[in-house]
């Protein structure tokens, strides 16, 4: 794949832009918006788009510039279409439109859920790390706005095995770390609070849908269970036992997500797991999808590099380039819109 890509990704609170060529990241910038939204506890779609507007022509070039090329260099953009928030899509949508008619290239539009099942298979600019594709494999996302199981057929050919029926699993942590009274993001916070208890479930929260036959997840249940409990302490007790109340809630979280994986590979006999999100860079999810992966003789990727959990534009550009060796280009530029709830059944090869 030597198509060389300019990559954008305004999908929530990150203004990123990346220049890719096949899988590999010639340069990658992105604005984090993460100051901007944390007083209010979460990510404020709004402010959110304002700060895209304001940020991503010096994103765009500053990725151009990092990867010493002309932006007319480039054979196509890739854009994020959706899912994500309808106003913050737009801008990068706007932008590629505008760029692709400056320079006369095409455009591939991506689903962001794409790019994460794909990040595992991002490489640095020296082409490094050197996994080949396999297929198939079972990609579990975890992340702020999604969780699913995905039996991934082969390129660009995907079924939803399972998804949450309510909040995702980066939604329920963050939830949790604020009825704990911390801020935005709060999954971090659970973490670092979780890493100092020796007992990681010491009130064993219950784990939702972990007996249901099927592959979906619930953390609802879960936040409430949560929430009376800790509304049941005094706030001397609460802030007493506040380690061991966020590491339970975590390994809660954490335990279904294994479970409902565990199943799914018994269920299809696939051993190979891709896992991505924002959620996927905690380590101790890390630690248990590996022992229960490893205890199945299995094998499990996670994206290479960190930046690479989280929203970014990199991955974006690689789906764009294997769409793009397949044709996949947009016929009509002034026909991309975007869908705020794009699912993975939305794609068409």
């Amino acid at each position: 794949m030597n198509i060389t890509i300019l990559a954008i990704d305004t999908s929530c609170d990150e203004t990123s832009a990346a220049v890719v060529c096949g899988r590999r990241v010639l340069s990658h910038v992105e604005y984090s918006q993460i100051a901007m939204h944390t007083k209010w506890g979460g990510v404020v779609p709004s402010i959110a788009r304002r700060a895209h507007e304001e940020r991503i022509d010096w994103v765009i070039e500053k990725a151009m510039k990092n990867a010493q090329l002309l932006i007319t260099n480039c054979d196509a953009m890739a854009v994020t279409y959706g899912p994500g928030l309808a106003i913050a899509l737009e801008v990068g949508i706007k932008k590629a439109k505008k760029i692709s008619q400056s320079i006369k290239k095409p455009i591939i539009a991506v689903n962001h859920i794409e790019g994460h099942l794909y990040s595992p298979f991002v490489q640095n600019s020296k082409g490094n790390p050197k996994t080949d594709f396999k297929f198939p494999y079972i990609g579990l996302l975890v992340s702020g706005g999604h969780t699913e199981l995905v039996l991934f057929k082969d390129h660009l050919m995907y079924e939803i095995l399972g998804e949450t029926r309510d909040d995702a699993a980066g939604e329920a942590l963050d939830k949790a770390a604020r009825m704990l009274g911390f801020g935005y993001p709060g999954g971090p916070v659970l973490e670092r609070l979780a890493s100092q208890v020796e007992n990681v479930d010491q009130y064993k929260f219950p784990r939702p849908m972990i007996g249901s036959h099927n592959f979906d997840f619930s953390f609802s249940g879960l936040k409430t269970s949560f929430l009376y409990f800790t509304q049941s302490l005094s706030e001397e007790d609460r802030i007493a036992h506040i380690a061991p109340l966020a590491s339970s809630f975590q390994e809660a979280v954490f335990a279904t997500i294994v479970r409902k994986t565990l199943k799914a590979i018994a269920h299809t006999g696939i051993h190979r797991v891709l896992v991505g999100g924002g959620v996927a860079v905690n380590q101790r999810l890390r630690y248990l999808l590996r022992k229960m992966i490893h205890e199945q003789d299995g094998q499990v990727w996670f994206p290479p590099y960190k930046y690479l959990n989280f929203d970014n534009a990199a991955m974006i550009g690689l789906v764009g380039a294997i769409k793009a060796e397949r044709g996949l280009y947009v016929s009509d530029v002034s026909e991309i819109d975007r869908v705020a709830r794009l699912s993975l059944n939305d794609v068409t090869v």
